[in-house]
């Protein structure tokens, strides 16, 4: 027996179709204009307290040059009354928030990652120092500009900022804010790019990111299997419900997993869903952060681009304070390193400064100094190599010398030649490049940088006698992230590192 279907519900397809907004739909699209709103109460919340500190700041600059003994510094012909200068102060003020807001330290992305909003805020303020000289200088703004003044205002913006960002941070870390600043990311497929990226997700206690899932792409395989603490949530044909059950804001997907017309199928269906859609390249295993959208006669090309010290300004400055650091590290190093080769010479008589050949900035090889710590016929043999645990080949001062890193001292004059920086991917011996650049993917990449007396790899312990493979993963690490606070970290950490040198 059939069942008649009414003559006003004959044309109506199925709910789904009818219905824009079905139950699970509109719950969706209400939890996401919630956490919408709480974003934008929490980006206002940090506007007005960083107008508040730099406003602050500023007006603390103006006091601090003329109202104290500070005003006697220079040549001051009058005294500055706090009118005459207000435009200053107010100027300033605009141009440092729109600094501020250039590098996107209110975008909500950024709350959680405290090591970001410190980056932006030292570049905004550095960044605004030279233009609020260079603009005030231009236009001969009366009264005159003080130097000490605008010099005053950016550290002082600098040190306000980023404390009143860290009490932010601390209390945005919190559960449940932080779960509503959290981006909740599901993979459609998986390879060695996801691994790290959700093993970077995982780390410091207010996460930026959650994996919230992973789907099998076409192949109904992955690369890689995924770890066990990412649930597994079907496949692609199934990846609109997945994005409705765990409320995702993003969707990695990998090339690899999908043909073409599926990758578009599925960015369609993210744009219908209201979430972000991107794209993990497997063809790029190496500096991916470095990928830019570049447009080649109207074509668009997606491929590496330029690294933070290919930069002008970046290089320039890496040299400048590598060259002030040589200076100081001979100075302070030569009485050190001349009772250490007298100490070398007694016990072993011979030449105590030598030469080793290794490869640097592009692959040109330059000669290495340090204090001799093993025999002088140690490679009379022709083997090369590294040193391994208790080498016997080692003095006994050549013992304490590499466990305190002395032997490389020497290595300052380098730094001053040009040769090496105070901190870079440590350099190898082209002996041994020779069959590294054929078994490790993307070693020579390394040299795409100055080596290094220290890095990112030495201090993480690997040196030496170390897994060569993991070395490369922190170098490319380095040369991909490099910032000045990244080098200054290591140079502290050097200091607390002390494993042998290779």
């Amino acid at each position: 027996m059939k069942t008649s279907i009414p003559e006003s519900q004959a044309t109506c397809p199925p709910q789904d179709a009818c219905d824009i907004n079905p139950p699970s739909r509109r719950f969706s699209l209400r939890q996401r204009h919630r956490t919408w709103m709480a974003h934008q109460k929490l980006v206002t919340l940090s506007f007005l307290g960083d107008t508040a500190v730099v406003l602050f700041a500023i007006v603390g600059a103006y006091l601090l040059r003329f109202e104290t003994p500070m005003r006697g510094v220079g040549l001051l012909d009058e005294a500055v009354s706090f009118q005459s200068y207000l435009g200053h102060v107010g100027f300033g003020a605009l141009l440092l928030m729109f600094m501020l807001a250039n590098f996107r330290v209110h975008d909500p992305r950024n709350f959680l990652d405290i090591r970001r909003i410190f980056r932006l805020i030292g570049k905004s303020c550095a960044l605004w120092l030279v233009c609020f000289l260079g603009i005030t200088l231009l236009l001969k703004l009366e009264p005159g500009i003080s130097r000490v003044f605008c010099v005053i205002g950016a550290v002082l913006s600098l040190v306000g900022l980023c404390l009143w960002r860290w009490v932010l941070y601390c209390v945005m870390r919190r559960e449940p804010i932080a779960s509503t600043l959290r981006q909740r990311v599901l993979f459609v497929g998986w390879n060695a790019e996801c691994e790290r990226v959700v093993s970077r997700f995982s780390l410091g206690r207010a996460k930026s990111f959650e994996a919230v899932g992973v789907m099998a792409g076409e192949k109904k395989d992955f690369e890689e299997a995924p770890p066990a603490d990412v649930p597994m949530l079907g496949t692609m044909d199934e990846v609109r419900d997945a994005i409705r059950e765990t409320g995702a804001d993003m969707v990695m997907a990998v090339d690899s997993s999908l043909s073409h017309d599926r990758m578009i199928e599925l960015a369609e269906t993210c744009g219908k869903e209201f979430v972000d859609f991107k794209l993990v390249p497997s063809c790029f295993q190496v500096l991916v952060s470095g990928l830019q959208l570049e447009s080649v006669h109207g074509m668009p090309v997606l491929g590496v681009g330029r690294l933070p010290l290919h930069h002008a300004f970046n290089h320039v400055s890496k040299r400048v304070v590598d060259i002030f650091g040589a200076l100081i590290g001979l100075m302070l190093s030569l009485p050190v390193m001349a009772v250490f080769a007298l100490m070398v010479f007694i016990e072993s008589p011979g030449r105590v400064i030598y030469r080793q050949r290794r490869i640097g900035l592009n692959g040109k090889p330059f000669d290495i100094f340090k204090i001799r710590s093993m025999k002088p016929d140690a490679e009379t043999d022709g083997q090369v190599g590294w040193t391994v645990a208790d080498d016997p080949r080692r003095l006994k001062v050549g013992a304490f010398m590499r466990a305190w890193n002395i032997d490389e001292l020497p290595q300052f004059w380098n730094v001053l030649r040009g040769d090496m920086s105070l901190v870079g991917p440590r350099p190898e011996r082209p002996e041994l490049i020779e069959d590294f650049k054929e078994d490790i993917r993307h070693y020579n990449v390394r040299h795409n940088v100055k080596p290094g007396v220290t890095g990112w790899a030495q201090v993480h312990g690997l040196r030496g006698d170390t897994c060569l493979r993991e070395r490369v993963k922190f170098d490319l690490d380095y040369i991909e992230n490099w910032n000045f606070l990244l080098d200054f970290q290591i140079m502290v950490m050097t200091f607390f590192k002390r494993k042998g040198a290779c």
